[in-house]
């Protein structure tokens, strides 16, 4: 029902047009160690659903991602830049990059809208940010509705543009049923195009019960003819793509007010893109049966002459015919040489991609290879990977398949605007391009490339670094992992044998570090003889499988004991197992349940643990049995054993805290200084310390960030700053045992980053730490922060926290209310809550009475009730915590008012106790 009221409100406010301005507001520093951070070399390893060109600067190129943000490259080296980096745990979703837009009039000016999922999974709305600096700084004025970087029908588009004759205006194209908005003041301030007539309605899947597939994907591009207005002028011919197979194109011919469906225009499929040539006036289409990007069979290419009205199907291989077994997506023209276009398939597994050219406007065509006798094909180009070799995904396929691809889920192919000879196209993986496309014509072969340098795009679930041989290897979505025995070099080849989709879990003998463990995920169809589990007894050089227990179908996690002579294995829904040796058997464990996060001590090779649901399990006898330590920890939590101290755990307990155990998991004490903790790792001691380094995804004195702590936990330092916060983090983090300060930090799009030290070497004294005596836990809070995966499948909603904690004392907490702006029946306000107690709230609740009849209608940063006059807003999961000695968190709403009068509240209580108010 509320999530119903929420997209009513919506509806009702936009018709108004709303304004809903906020600044990006940086975390806040702790305490701090300067560092310097690079990403680990691995190039690509995600979706890249639109390459933009500037059409009036030459080499000023943006990329946009999925979960990983947006890019720009950077033409004196050809690496692409990070630009969204500054993207913190509050507002994550802010790396679903739904769509670019760079100014042709000013192009120091940038535009990008944001937000990762259109369900439940991000809580936040989405906004639009803007940048005048190419992307260096941005403000974000944020939206009354969600958007989807990471939904289905994400390759479509352009759907944010900018007037190439108006520079202030702005259209974007919204899902969800929220139809199409305009700015007028270069969008910093957004209102609904009421006369827009179209929202779209296009479904994947009705039935969906994550919601993921069941959202409308909407008005998907916006295509400005710029011949229709003047320099400072308005551009009158505006076409707009919308994802409805009867009505896909429609047209404003006076500026946006008023439109119509194209007359004549193909029905059947959906329009993907809507690219117009100015010089000959022709406006072309690539047409699928879905919005992708993974899936479409069916397709065409249309070409539609704007001075007459005609219609004209162009398709390389048309719908009607048996062999077209794909859609049509990225779509270009080649700005030096209009006649001359090019189009991709919209997804094309195999044999393989296809790109189509054409140098007389879709007359004629030629494609990127052809068929000769089956299984043989002849081709116009050739492939260099030799930069990112791993793109071969360890195959060594049969004809009529090669190695590596062209791709897949081309949504974006580009010809650059001022350089016939340059294209770059967007895949499932990377980004390919040329630099001698021209070639083509002439029958001769191009060259494809990876051209992906500086664009880090894997999600990553796990990370080791032993303390010999390669410094890290990881564990990827969708690419599987690596041995990193260069950071700072491309990896030659994933794991393989077996290769794994996904690989969820990661160890190593911490006595014998030469043997590592591995499991994962993969299709079980395509391989039904292939086991989730693989070994290593050369550091990760080279991998070999055991056999597995019958109904195996994920990897779950997996442990080796200290000496490497036993495994422990907990599979997704499958019952957890030990091994004596490398997985040629497997035996049930007792006492700990399916799903149980599993590790070992790195001491005793006797001695593993278990964690699930709160409660604490260890064997003594190498995994056969389990027995249940300490309970009422955390009901979500990750946990590791400190090496060379038998018994000693770390478990970082989520919004419960980070604990301490050094007597094997019999007992744990909660640690004062930690408010949060996502993941915990070690890396090797500072100098003159015992106790290796402590590093943390977490919140420490209300500050959210990464942090080490030299002294057991005692005292903590923040190691990254507001630049460098990397949206979602913390499924994986550790340090490295062989140079002090380093830490290794996994991301959830952004790929793995490593940072080292950049100030002055502490120094300590030789005794050990004598860290400050950490409080017993009582009861932790139950609640988990919500997971985030790469995976649209994954998670259910977040769930809210739960209750808040007793009363503040008396007088110690403050509420200042503020009016950010009001217009016609809405207004926007924020709140800040300050906690000048000596104890963190942990869990709140706020509450008010309103004296002129003010009704909220939609909320960010906490969840609201009301009845009547009277109003509740209880936390977020992620403004939960209100730290002591003058802590804050912030939330903010939007609420109609009389037109009249818009008092601010007299009074408010916060669990229950008054507040003094500013």
């Amino acid at each position: 029902m509320r999530l119903g009221a929420l997209a009513s409100a919506a509806v009702a406010v936009a018709a108004v047009g709303v304004a809903v301005q906020m600044s990006v507001r940086p975390a806040e520093a702790a305490a701090a160690d300067p560092y310097s951070f690079k990403n680990v070399q691995i190039e690509g390893g995600g979706f890249v659903p639109g390459i933009i060109f500037n059409q009036s600067q030459a080499n000023l190129v943006y990329a946009r991602t999925d979960i990983g943000g947006a890019y720009r490259l950077d033409p004196s080296t050809n690496r692409w830049i990070p630009l969204l980096d500054w993207v913190g745990q509050d507002n994550w979703g802010y790396n679903g990059v739904v769509s670019i837009a760079t100014d042709s009039v000013d192009p120091n000016k940038v535009y990008a809208a944001v937000g990762m999922y259109t369900n439940s999974w991000d809580p936040n709305n989405g906004a639009v940010l803007r940048s005048s600096d190419k992307g260096a700084t941005w403000q974000a004025t944020a939206l009354p509705f969600k958007l989807g970087g990471n939904m289905p029908g994400r390759g479509m588009g352009e759907r944010l543009a900018v007037d190439p004759n108006k520079n202030s205006i702005l259209y974007l194209g919204t899902p969800s049923g929220n139809g199409l908005w305009r700015s007028t003041d270069s969008g910093v301030t957004w209102a609904k195009v009421t006369a827009f007539p179209n929202p779209g309605n296009y479904v994947q899947d009705p039935n969906d019960s994550n919601g993921y597939l069941t959202d409308n994907q909407g008005v998907v591009w916006v295509t400005f003819d710029k011949r229709t207005g003047s320099a400072g002028s308005a551009t009158q011919t505006i076409y707009v793509g919308v994802a409805d197979k009867q009505n896909t194109v429609y047209r404003s011919t006076d500026g946006g007010a008023t439109w119509s469906r194209l007359a004549g225009q193909p029905t059947g499929y959906i329009a993907h893109k809507g690219v117009l040539d100015t010089t000959g006036g022709y406006l072309y289409l690539a047409t699928s049966d879905t919005g992708g990007p993974y899936d479409g069979a069916k397709g065409d290419v249309w070409k539609y002459a704007t001075a007459t009205g005609t219609w004209t199907q162009i398709s390389p291989v048309p719908s009607s015919s048996s062999d077209d077994y794909f859609g049509y997506s990225g779509l270009t023209i080649d700005r030096q040489h209009p006649n001359t276009i090019m189009v991709a398939t919209q997804v094309s597994w195999w044999p393989d991609a296809i790109f189509w050219r054409s140098t007389d406007g879709g007359a004629t065509w030629t494609r990127i290879w052809d068929w000769t006798s089956y299984p043989n094909r002849s081709f116009r180009y050739k492939m260099d990977a030799s930069r990112s070799p791993w793109l071969s995904f360890g195959t060594n396929p049969q004809p009529p398949e090669v190695t590596p691809k062209l791709g897949w889920m081309n949504e974006s192919l580009e010809i650059d605007p001022f350089n016939s000879n340059r294209f770059m196209y967007g895949t499932g993986a990377t980004i390919y391009g040329s630099t001698d496309l021209t070639t083509w014509d002439s029958g001769g072969q191009i060259t494809i490339k990876p051209m992906a340098p500086g664009l880090e795009e894997t999600a990553v679930l796990d990370l080791i670094s032993p303390p010999t041989g390669a410094p890290l290897i990881s564990g990827l979505g969708d690419i599987g992992g690596f041995r990193h025995a260069n950071l700072d070099a491309v990896p030659a080849q994933m794991f393989t044998a077996p290769v794994f989709t996904t690989t969820t879990s990661l160890d190593y003998a911490e006595l014998n570090p030469s043997v590592i463990v591995r499991a994962g995920n993969f299709t079980d169809s395509d391989r039904p003889n292939d086991s989730h589990a693989a070994f290593s007894t050369d550091g990760g050089a080279n991998w070999f499988q055991g056999t597995e227990p019958g109904g195996i179908n994920e990897g779950g996690t997996i442990a080796a004991n200290a000496d490497g002579s036993r495994f422990l294995w907990a599979p997704k829904n499958s019952a957890v197992v030990y091994s004596v040796g490398f997985g040629n058997s497997w035996t049930q464990s007792s006492g700990i349940p399916q799903n149980a996060i599993v590790e070992s001590d790195r001491v005793d090779p006797n001695t593993f643990y278990g964690y699930s649901g709160g409660t604490f399990y260890v064997s003594h006898n190498g995994g056969a049995s389990f027995t249940a330590a300490a309970t009422g920890l955390p009901t979500t939590a990750k946990f590791k054993a400190v090496a060379g101290a038998t018994g000693e755990i770390w478990l970082a307990g989520a919004d419960g805290g980070l604990l301490r155990s050094t007597n094997g998991g019999t007992s744990f004490a909660k640690l004062s200084t930690v408010s949060a903790a996502a993941a915990v790792g070690f890396g090797k001691a500072a100098p003159g310390r015992t106790n290796p380094a402590v590093f943390i995804v977490g919140q420490v004195d209300g500050k959210k960030g990464v942090f080490r702590s030299d002294d057991a936990g005692g005292t903590w330092l923040r190691v990254n700053d507001d630049q460098h916060q990397y949206g979602n983090i913390g499924d994986a983090i550790t340090g490295d045992p062989r140079i002090f300060g380093r830490v290794y930090l996994g991301t959830n799009g952004r790929g793995i980053i490593y940072g080292d030290r950049t100030g002055p070497q502490p120094s300590y004294s030789t005794s050990p730490s004598a860290s400050v005596s950490p409080s017993r836990s009582t009861s932790p809070s139950a609640s988990a922060s919500p997971s985030r995966s790469t995976s649209p499948s994954a998670s259910a909603s977040p769930s809210r926290s739960s209750s808040p904690s007793p009363s503040a004392p008396a007088g110690t907490c403050n509420v200042a209310y503020s009016i950010a702006g009001q217009w016609g029946g809405a207004f926007q306000a924020a709140v800040k809550i300050t906690n000048n107690s000596s104890t963190a709230v942990n869990g709140w609740s706020l509450k008010w009475t309103y004296a002129n009849g003010q009704v909220i209608t939609q909320i960010w940063g906490g969840v609201y009730a009301q009845s009547g006059s009277s109003v509740t807003v209880t936390n977020a999961d992620y403004t939960k915590t209100i730290a002591a000695g003058g802590g804050s968190v912030d939330f903010g709403f939007i609420a109609s008012w009389n037109d009249t009068t818009n008092a601010k509240p007299a009074a408010f209580t916060l669990n229950g106790t008054a507040c003094s108010v500013s």
